[in-house]
């Protein structure tokens, strides 16, 4: 079957993102795909129709669906638009299955294939396909340059006729992508950094970046670049170092979350009540319930010694030109492995799809999702 690939206006009133962007139609329409959109579906990101060439737009969210034998999606489908996919549309984004259940049920139901881009394995074939990592290097950068703007005081030193002003301490817990992006954001502000994270893999990143390594002696690798769950008794020697910094911290910049999983409460608020007033907190985690006590998604809490706490939702779509451009690009490359001749032909050996895929023939095919389908009946 000819291979014609779709791309609506996202839903979601939060999301600038789009899936498709110029550069990355024109390396489709090479391997003879075609290109269906809904006007306006770049707009949001500053990509406007005119912008993509050899591609054909519709009036309405309908007519790609209808035309499309691949839907490219930023956010999770709605229900609605699953609803008007033809059996056998292939779905790819990020599905948020643990919960998006009624979705994963209806993608099952109506025979929906779909793959997960949270679900790609983190392997080093699939880098380039590795949208988590993309748009956490957003997330990252974007969470250092709004703990600067909500800082009462300069990130770098400034000698000046009126003295000098000493460079403000940042301190960023989790080096993963975001972590990372943050710590060489912060520093090229010229803010004194450190940072830490349970993985002590990560030493020699914190310090390549010019950051200095908060060593509690708790390490805690995990597979698949993710961290293990810490004992209690590991937690509790970890925190009780961790607070002597956050207390002395100008800003601090959380990024620990694992997709699908309770995120951990790191900075509690006895540890915030410790900070100093007109502080920070920029808590990149905020929409999987915050590794702060105190964040409220989406809101900035000032507490009463004057600690600013930040909750940000979806940071990527505040840099939606080059989100979108990284995004779509991971997208390209997840998909150009499956394209022969214009079609797609799906090898189920390959373990990036084997891994990834959600839903497939009338079944969940994701162990954990299925599980918790059973759990929530």
């Amino acid at each position: 079957m000819p291979l014609s690939v779709g791309v609506l206006k996202e839903a979601f009133a939060h999301e600038a993102r789009v899936a498709l962007t110029p550069d990355v139609a024109a390396k489709f329409v090479e391997q003879g795909v075609a290109l269906h959109m809904e006007r306006g579906a770049g707009e949001r990101s500053h990509f406007r129709d005119d912008s993509f060439k050899s591609v054909q737009f519709h009036s309405s969210a309908s007519g790609v669906l209808a035309a499309s034998t691949v839907l490219l999606k930023v956010q999770p489908p709605t229900l609605a638009e699953v609803d008007t996919l033809p059996s056998g549309t292939v779905v790819v984004g990020f599905m948020q299955p643990h919960v998006q259940l009624d979705m994963v049920r209806r993608l099952r139901d109506r025979k929906i294939t779909s793959f997960a881009v949270e679900l790609i394995p983190r392997i080093s074939r699939a880098q380039s396909m590795d949208a988590l990592s993309s748009q956490a290097a957003a997330a990252g950068y974007k969470a250092a340059l709004l703990a600067a703007n909500a800082l009462d005081k300069f990130f770098p030193m400034l000698t000046t006729a009126a003295g000098t002003i000493r460079p403000a301490q940042v301190l960023v817990i989790g080096a993963g992508v975001a972590g990372l992006q943050a710590i060489a954001t912060a520093r090229r502000l010229g803010a004194i950094v450190e940072a830490y994270d349970v993985r002590a893999a990560t030493k020699e990143q914190i310090q390549s970046l010019g950051a200095k390594f908060v060593d509690t002696g708790v390490a805690a690798e995990g597979t698949g670049g993710y961290a293990r769950e810490l004992t209690a008794e590991e937690k509790a020697k970890q925190q009780e170092i961790l607070d002597r910094h956050i207390a002395k911290a100008d800003a601090v910049i959380t990024t620990a979350a694992i997709p699908g999983r309770t995120v951990p409460r790191i900075i509690s608020k006895q540890a915030v009540a410790a900070m100093g007033a007109g502080a920070v907190i920029v808590d990149l985690a905020a929409e999987s319930g915050g590794n702060c006590e105190l964040t409220v998604p989406g809101e900035t809490v000032v507490t009463p010694n004057g600690v600013k706490i930040l909750g940000p939702r979806n940071l990527p779509s505040e840099l939606a030109r080059h989100s979108s451009q990284m995004y779509a690009r991971n997208l390209l490359n997840f998909l150009a492995p499956a394209i022969k001749t214009g079609a797609l032909a799906i090898d189920w050996q390959d373990e990036v799809f084997a891994q990834s895929v959600l839903t497939h023939d009338g079944q969940v095919r994701h162990a954990g999702t299925a599980k918790l389908l059973e759990t929530a009946r």
